[in-house]
């Protein structure tokens, strides 16, 4: 029986081939070349790396790919890492990239223990954060839209009196207006109906999205959040797909670091130089964490609307929720009286507010919510 212990790389995982390099033990790198990536190729590759060695640890890049060979990896028993393409260990003199250097440099990467893992969600967690993504995308669409109508109407003089744009009254003056211009009235219409759509798109996906997420494990965390001011349903769904497992943060400040919220820093000697966050890691989730910060810019107060989130909810996370309140306005206020800029102030805040979503998160899931509750 073979004792080895194989080290493997599967390099630029991209159809319709990859890059193979592995060692064994402490052994010369040697290269596999390229192989395809069908299903029947793959299983060949997996019998051949398993003739070599009794223990298999296989690494590839987290890319475009997803997560699919990491799952048939580790189905077959192979120890398999997804690991992080910007914290690979690089050499400042290098000047030649191939694919085959690639994939022997990080074998001898992941047999140094110098790699960082991506975390993998399950299966269901990966469907859907899919769901959750394709909503946000179905607003974003939405909104610019919206923005190529109103660019439209501008280019033309076209101005609207009422109070809100958007609204049900803009709605309806929209599709009264028309144009003396044939050609022009028929662009205005095609910008008209498209938006109207992407309403039924968004109205389509949310109600999915709140169907789904009843059933979803970390329903409870979704539900929980929401007790917290700035945190609606939008917010806790986006954070907690993106995010997935909290429980794998063992310290707040690792979901600091993995938003990229922290500040960056240059020290050398007795001198401490921070400077902007680093901005690494989820953007999405980042950018959903900075607009709940900035509610936290008005006094504390218990809203009707926050009120009513708080049905049902353990009155532990209630005032937990209370308690973030009353210290992220306070940090708002203090940061803006000592003269720093707003949007630095509400960075700062939106960093402690990433620590007590964790807090919260952890708490909601020891809790254990009851999953036939409904998210306000």
């Amino acid at each position: 029986m073979l004792t080895q212990r194989l080290v493997c790389c599967i390099d630029r995982l991209n159809p319709p081939s990859i890059t193979v390099a592995y060692a064994i033990d402490a052994g010369e790198v040697e290269s596999l070349g390229k192989i395809g990536t069908t299903q029947t190729e793959i299983d060949r590759l997996c019998k051949r790396l398993q003739s070599k060695a009794s223990h298999v640890r296989v690494v590839y890049e987290a890319g475009p790919c997803g997560y699919g060979l990491y799952r048939q990896l580790t189905e077959r028993g192979f120890e398999t890492m997804v690991c992080a393409p910007s914290l690979i260990p690089r050499k400042p003199g290098e000047r030649v990239k191939t694919d085959r250097r690639d994939a022997a440099k990080l074998v001898r990467s992941l047999r140094a223990g110098d790699l960082s893992a991506v975390y993998v969600p399950t299966v269901e967690d990966e469907a859907f954060r899919d769901l959750a993504r394709a909503w946000a995308v179905a607003k974003e669409d939405l909104r610019q839209a919206r923005q190529r109508l109103k660019s439209f109407l501008l280019a033309h003089g076209v101005g609207y009196t009422g109070r809100a744009d958007w609204s049900e009254s803009h709605r309806r003056w929209l599709s009264g207006y028309s144009f003396a211009n044939a050609w022009q009235q028929l662009a205005f219409e095609e910008h008209r109906r498209t938006i109207e759509d992407r309403l039924v798109q968004c109205g389509r996906l949310e109600a999915a999205l709140r169907d789904a997420v009843i059933s979803w494990r970390f329903y409870p965390v979704v539900l929980a959040l929401q007790a917290m001011r700035g945190v609606q349903f939008v917010t806790a769904v986006g954070m907690v797909s993106e995010l997935g497992d909290l429980s794998r943060f063992t310290h707040p400040r690792q979901l600091m670091a993995w938003l990229g919220v922290t500040p960056s820093e240059h020290s050398s000697g007795g001198k401490r130089r921070q400077g902007s966050i680093t901005k690494t890691g989820n953007s999405y989730a980042r950018k959903l964490l900075v607009e709940a910060a900035w509610s936290y810019r008005h006094v504390a107060r218990v809203a009707p609307q926050i009120q009513q989130r708080h049905e049902g909810l353990p009155k532990a996370i209630i005032d937990r929720a209370w308690d973030a309140q009353l210290r992220l306005c306070r940090r708002y206020h203090k940061l803006v009286a000592r003269g720093k800029n707003a949007n630095i102030a509400v960075v700062a805040v939106a960093r402690e507010l990433a620590g007590f979503i964790w807090d919260i998160a952890r708490l909601a899931m020891a809790l254990a919510l009851p999953r036939g509750m409904q998210s306000a």
